[in-house]
């Protein structure tokens, strides 16, 4: 009696393990490794974004009839696998119409890997698109500026470098670094590529020199000589053939044509970040042919009610010209900054205006003044001869309703 009771069990169990492996055709199938095989057909980098890289690949997968299962496996590859997103696009073939769906994704124990159930009405490549977040696939701006002999205009070549140590090759990729065309260049393991982005023809620059004690200090302090920074000024905008795109940080290299066929290194700078129709400046060094000597001149005090007052804070300097040709000279004045070299002592913002004693021909210029700062262009005649003639300037600051004290200038 037992023995063909446990026939019958065995025959039971028999056919149910077949009947599964009907419904479930996927069990049997062979497994599609995207890691070596198919390889990628079209790989784009995007690096527009500081902190995250996206990368997105299409590949030509064949499918039998039924579910498959397909392997994506990254060993040593820096990919978040929480990033991961897999889509179907359609068939490899235009003249067939395939139906592929994605029925759920699974991740092996212990293995850098994914792997999806995908279900096909019918055998056939389709098209499938896989994109992530990789890290270790980076980028850096730099430029290369050179100005001809008269200063008046620059060739700016704007370069970005990409660096990869993601543990993953990329044969032809269309790399998006966030301005200018999309490149199309191989990215090895390893390997640091730098690209040429952009070339900027016949850019206007403004070559500017500028007295700031409060930033930039003495450069001689017993003869009270003022440290002159010299920059190159471009404007990102179409009418200084730039405003493309906003320039992002980078070094930038500075060279100065000499009229022979060759140019001369003048020094580099980090380019900031600038927007369309704002400013970048380069710094060139400093000044040895303008010369500024500053002084506080005289502070007086008015005392009008209590333990407040008003003051009256002069400030001097003395400019040489010793170059060829005329120099705009910016001087300006940080307003916190002379409050205290005058030793007046507060708690809160100053109340300020310019005062009638100032000397400067112009008006405060709007670019160089604001609420904490004032400033003045100053134009400076060339030099006569082996002599700079000597132009002596006063800025006078009034101070309104300060905390009165009887002591005077440090």
């Amino acid at each position: 009696m037992k023995t063909p009771r446990r026939k019958l069990w065995l025959w039971a169990c028999t056919w149910a393990i077949a009947w599964i492996g009907l419904i479930q055709p996927g069990i049997t199938e062979a497994r599609v490794r995207l890691i070596t095989m198919p390889p990628r057909e079209r790989v784009e980098v995007q690096l527009d974004h500081a902190d995250a890289t996206l990368v997105e690949e299409e590949r030509i997968v064949p499918l039998t009839e039924g579910v498959n299962q397909i392997d994506f496996v990254w060993a040593g590859t820096k990919i978040d696998p929480g990033t991961i997103v897999f889509r179907v696009l359609g068939s490899a073939d235009e003249d067939v119409e395939m139906n592929v769906n994605v029925l759920s994704v699974s991740y092996p124990p212990g293995e850098n890997a994914l792997v999806w159930h995908v279900n096909s009405d019918q055998a056939g490549s389709a098209v499938v698109r896989i994109s992530y977040l990789l890290g270790g696939l980076d980028k850096s701006f730099n430029y290369r500026a050179v100005a001809e002999q008269d200063e008046s205009t620059l060739t700016l070549s704007q370069y970005v470098r990409v660096r990869n140590l993601a543990g993953e090759a990329f044969g032809d990729t269309d790399i998006y670094v966030g301005v200018g065309d999309v490149l199309n260049r191989p990215i090895g393991t390893q390997e640091t590529r730098e690209m040429l982005v952009e070339r900027y023809e016949e850019v206007p620059i403004q070559k500017t020199f500028t007295a700031n004690f409060a930033e930039f200090g003495y450069i001689d302090e017993p003869q009270r000589q003022l440290r002159i920074p010299m920059h190159y000024v471009l404007t990102n905008d179409a009418d200084n053939n730039l405003g493309r795109s906003p320039l992002p940080y980078g070094k930038a290299r500075i060279f100065q044509k000499d009229g022979g066929g060759s140019t001369a290194f003048l020094g580099e700078d980090w380019g900031q970040f600038t927007p369309v129709d704002d400013e970048m400046k380069l710094y060139l060094g400093v000044a040895r042919d303008v010369v500024v000597r500053r002084r506080i001149l005289s502070r007086e005090t008015d005392r009008v009610a209590g333990n407040l007052a008003h003051y009256d804070v002069v400030v001097q300097y003395e400019i040489e010209n010793f170059r060829d040709q005329p120099t705009q000279l910016n001087v300006i004045e940080q307003i916190n900054h002379v409050r205290n070299e005058a030793n007046i002592p507060s708690n809160w913002a100053p109340e300020w205006v310019v005062g009638q004693q100032t000397t400067f021909a112009n008006n405060p210029d709007e670019d160089l003044t604001n609420h904490e700062e004032v400033g003045f262009v100053v134009d400076l005649p060339p030099r006569e001869g082996d002599e700079a003639e000597t132009i002596t300037h006063t800025l006078h600051l009034q101070y309104r309703n300060e905390r009165f004290t009887q002591g005077g200038l440090r």
